[in-house]
């Protein structure tokens, strides 16, 4: 923890964090997460209880202050920091709007890895778009632009919650114009995406996989739960 550049606002959790630090855990989850980031080495069901006592203790941060205290969080070397940022916003997700959207790119963009991406992309991204449908194109638009796999991968992540609200045009969209790709984090969230999304139509999803040149790696997480068998229209 680099107290200098901490916000004031963290400085109770990152002392209960130091408090819980096992450097045994820590190492294990660095070599885990591909030695990206270091962690201070607390199980996830006791971070999220140091959370929760903290925001207890400390109350939810304002909303005005939201970016500076999220974005100091993001400056931590410790990765339990950006969750604890992370799931700090899930709490004020009703408070959230399309002035957050350049918050979560800067999120995504910075430390990126999966595990931040793979929340950041269903649980505020895609809440706040859920809230204000107007933002889904620009913000796609912009995202699928910018050429950046990490926002490429919130794309296709954003709705995974969605269920039978799922733009479903979009979805197939997308997973076509980002087919060709190579890049591993990107043919696994498309078969991601069209996993779950098979979970409420999966006669839609076997139809599209059918018929679309994806990844063999695409293709088996996208059919893990409804079969490789032929799909056709009637």
């Amino acid at each position: 923890m680099s107290s200098g550049s901490i916000h004031p606002y963290w400085l109770p959790l990152g002392e209960s964090f130091l408090a819980a630090a096992d450097p045994h855990i820590a190492a294990g989850a660095s070599a885990y997460m591909k030695n990206k980031s270091v962690f201070f080495g607390i199980p996830s069901p006791k971070r999220r209880k140091l959370l929760s006592q903290f925001i207890v203790q400390h109350g939810l941060p304002d909303k005005t202050e939201v970016h500076g205290i999220v974005m100091s969080a993001w400056k931590q070397p410790e990765r339990e920091f950006q969750y604890a940022a992370m799931e700090t916003l899930y709490k004020i997700k009703k408070q959230l709007n399309g002035s957050h959207i350049s918050l979560f790119s800067e999120m995504i963009t910075t430390k990126s890895w999966w595990d931040t991406v793979d929340y950041i992309s269903p649980n505020l991204l895609g809440e706040v778009i859920a809230r204000f449908s107007e933002l889904k194109a620009p913000t796609i638009n912009e995202f699928m632009a910018s050429n950046n796999i990490w926002l490429q991968r919130a794309c296709l992540l954003f709705q995974l919650r969605y269920r039978e609200k799922t733009d479903e045009n979009l979805l197939f969209d997308l997973a076509r114009t980002l087919s060709g790709e190579k890049e591993f984090f990107i043919r696994k969230a498309i078969g991601w995406a069209l996993r779950q999304y098979a979970k409420t139509n999966p006669e839609s999803v076997g139809m599209f996989v059918s018929s679309t040149q994806l990844s063999g790696l695409s293709r088996r997480e996208a059919l893990k739960h409804i079969g490789d068998k032929t799909f056709r229209a009637d």
